[in-house]
C-alpha cells in the first residue's frame, strides 16, 4: 500500500534544497579521490556536466601543477580528516574544463558511511575580489605615479623658466597656465617658508583664498597638529636636530628628501579633516643654492573610502563564507540523526506488508515526517541567517488579525508535540496589529519548537498575546530545563547552545534568528528563566514610529 500521500508535498521539496540552490559549489569524493556527487552550481563553476565529472578524480578540477601534490595532501587528509579551511596563507585555483584558471576558497568537511570516508568540499569564485584588491593596488600605484611625475615636471619647469631671460614673459604665461589648471593642490614657498603661490585647485581643497595665504602664511597652516609634532619628534631621534617652529619642520622634512608621498592629514579653513598623498621637493638655483620649495598634494578622500568600503566588503564576504563554513560543518553532524531515522523507517516500512501492520508503517511515517521537518528547519535556519548577514530581510507591514496567526501557527505545531503536551492560549485587548505577518509567524514557530523540545510530556505551554495602545505583547511560557544566567547572557550569538542543552539536538540559530526579526519590526525580546523551572520569552513591539 502507497502511504506516500500522507506526507506533505512542499515538505519534502525542500529536502534537497540546500545541495541543489546553494550559491556555492558542493563536490563529494570518496576514500579514493573520485568524484561521487557534485551540485549544480559546481557544475556550472566548473562548465562540466555531470555524466563528464562523475567517476573521474578531484584532481582534474585542479590546474596541473598543484595535482601531484594535491595527491599527497588528499591521501592525507583521508587518513586525518577534520573541518577546516584549505590553502591558509596560499593562493588556490581552479580549473574549468576549457582549461581557463580561477582563483578559488575551499573548506573542507567530512563523514563516514559503512566504515568509508567521504570528504566535503565547499567552493568559491573569489575572481571578483582579486579584481577589486588589483584594482585598488593600480588606483594607489597611479596617484603615486601621478603625484612624482607632476612634481617633477613642475620642478624642472621652473627651472627652465629662470634659465631663460628672453623668454621670461612667455615663460611665467605657460607656467601659470599649468598651475592654475593642474588638477591638484600646488604651493610655492621660499626658502623663509612662506607661501608665495597657491593654484586655484589649492583654494578649492582647503578653502582659503589666495590673498589669505600669499605672503602671509606658512605650509603647517595646513597640517594637523599630531602630523606637526610627529614630524619634529622623527627630525629628532633620526637626525638629531630639535626644530621648535612647525614651519621649519616641514622644510627640514623636505631637505632630507622625507616628504616624498607621503601620507598627511591636512586641515581645511572649516576645521575639517581631510587625508592626502603630499610630496614637497627643494627648489635650487644653478648653483645648488636652495631656491624654495614646491608642494604637490593631492586630496586622496574618495581613494581611502574606497579602501574602507573594499575592506567592509571584503570582511563581509569572509565573515559570511566562515558562517557558511561553521553551519555545513554543524548541519552535516546534525543531518546524520534525522537522515538515518528516515533511511531506517523506509527500510522497515517496505516490511510491513500485511493489512494488520497499518499502525506500523503509519508510525514510521510520522518518524519520516518528523525527521524531514527537522532537516526543513535546519535549512531554513541557514537560509535565514544568511539574509541576515546581507541585510536582506524585506519587511512587509500588513494588517492582520494576531489572534487567528497565533492559534493557526498552534494547529501546525500540533503534529510535533510530546505525548500529553498542550498549548494554552489567552489574548487580551485588540485583534488588529500592523506587523510582518511572515516574520512573527516564524518567530511563534521557533519559540513554540523550542518549548516543545525543552518541555517534558504531559504539560501545558502556555502561550500569551496582548494588543494595546503602547505596544503588542507575545509570550510562550514551558516547563523545561531551564536557562542558568550565565547562559541567558549569550542566548541571542550565533550558534550558542546552553551547557545543560548539549544532549537536545539543535543549531543554536533559532534565538538569534527571532532577535533579528524582533529589531526588524521595532521589537526586542527578553528571557525570564531558572534552571529547572522553566522558561519564558517575552517579545515586545513598539509602533514602527516609536523607538524602544
Amino acid at each position: 500500500m502507497n502511504q506516500s500521500k500522507n506526507i506533505p508535498n512542499h515538505t519534502l521539496s525542500r529536502f534537497d534544497v540546500f545541495f541543489e540552490h546553494a550559491s556555492m559549489g558542493i563536490v563529494i569524493v570518496n576514500s579514493k579521490g573520485e568524484i561521487i556527487s557534485a551540485n549544480p552550481f559546481l557544475l556550472k563553476l566548473f562548465e562540466y556536466t555531470e555524466t563528464e565529472l562523475i567517476g573521474k578524480k578531484i584532481e582534474v578540477l585542479i590546474p596541473s601543477r598543484f595535482r601531484h601534490n594535491h595527491e599527497k595532501h588528499r591521501d592525507g587528509y583521508v587518513e586525518q580528516p577534520k573541518n577546516r579551511p584549505m590553502g591558509i596563507g596560499f593562493d588556490l585555483f581552479g580549473v574549468k574544463k576549457d582549461g581557463i584558471e580561477f582563483p578559488v576558497e575551499v573548506s573542507l568537511s567530512y563523514y563516514e558511511k559503512k566504515n568509508e570516508k567521504f570528504a566535503i568540499g565547499f567552493i568559491s569564485d573569489i575572481s571578483k575580489r582579486k579584481k577589486d584588491e588589483e584594482e585598488i593596488l593600480k588606483i594607489n600605484n597611479e596617484l603615486k605615479k601621478t603625484a612624482k611625475k607632476k612634481s617633477d615636471e613642475l620642478a624642472q619647469t621652473l627651472i627652465e623658466l629662470e634659465d631663460s631671460n628672453e623668454k621670461q614673459e612667455i615663460s611665467i604665461a605657460y607656467q601659470k597656465a599649468i598651475l592654475d589648471n593642474a588638477g591638484v593642490m600646488l604651493f610655492v614657498m621660499n626658502i623663509k617658508g612662506v607661501i608665495q603661490f597657491f593654484n586655484p585647485e589649492a583654494e578649492k581643497i582647503t578653502g582659503y583664498n589666495a590673498e589669505e595665504v600669499v605672503g602671509k602664511l606658512t605650509p603647517d597652516i595646513f597640517h594637523a597638529r599630531e602630523d606637526l609634532d610627529l614630524c619634529k619628534n622623527e627630525l629628532r631621534i633620526e637626525f638629531g636636530i630639535d626644530v621648535k617652529n612647525d614651519a621649519d619642520a616641514i622644510m627640514q622634512k623636505a631637505k632630507k628628501n622625507h616628504l616624498r608621498e607621503k601620507e598627511c592629514r591636512y586641515v581645511k579653513k572649516d576645521g575639517s579633516v581631510f587625508p592626502v598623498s603630499l610630496t614637497i621637493t627643494v627648489i635650487y638655483e644653478k648653483k645648488n643654492k636652495i631656491n624654495g620649495y614646491l608642494g604637490v598634494a593631492i586630496d586622496i578622500s574618495h581613494q581611502k573610502k574606497a579602501e574602507v568600503d573594499l575592506m567592509e566588503a571584503l570582511k563581509k564576504e569572509k565573515k559570511l563564507n566562515e558562517l557558511k563554513s561553521r553551519f555545513v560543518s554543524m548541519a552535516s553532524h546534525e543531518f546524520r540523526t534525522p537522515l538515518s531515522t528516515i533511511l531506517s523507517s523506509a527500510y522497515l516500512i517496505e516490511k510491513y506488508t500485511k493489512t494488520d501492520q497499518q499502525g506500523k508503517r503509519e508510525s514510521h511515517l510520522h518518524r519520516i515526517i518528523s525527521s524531514v521537518n527537522l532537516l526543513t528547519d535546519i535549512l531554513n535556519d541557514f537560509l535565514s541567517v544568511g539574509k541576515i548577514e546581507e541585510g536582506k530581510i524585506p519587511l512587509r507591514l500588513v494588517d492582520f488579525n494576531i489572534k487567528e496567526i497565533i492559534k493557526s501557527v498552534i494547529e501546525d505545531m500540533s503534529i510535533s508535540m510530546k505525548n500529553g503536551q498542550q498549548f494554552e492560549y489567552d489574548h487580551l485587548g485588540k485583534e488588529k496589529v500592523l506587523l510582518d505577518q511572515v516574520l512573527l509567524k516564524h518567530i511563534a514557530l521557533n519559540l513554540f519548537s523550542n518549548a516543545i523540545k525543552f518541555s517534558p510530556e504531559d504539560v501545558n505551554i502556555k502561550v500569551e498575546t496582548e494588543v494595546n495602545k503602547d505596544e503588542i505583547r507575545f509570550s510562550v511560557t514551558d516547563r523545561g530545563i531551564g536557562i542558568s544566567e550565565e547562559d541567558q547572557e549569550h542566548l541571542m550569538e550565533r550558534f550558542f547552545r546552553g551547557s545543560n542543552a548539549a544532549n537536545i539536538q539543535g543549531t543554536g540559530l533559532g534565538l538569534y534568528i527571532v532577535s533579528k526579526y524582533a529589531q526588524r519590526m521595532n521589537g526586542k525580546i527578553e528571557c525570564v528563566s531558572s534552571l529547572y523551572k522553566g522558561t519564558t520569552f517575552n517579545v515586545i513591539f513598539k509602533p514602527i514610529n516609536i523607538p524602544l
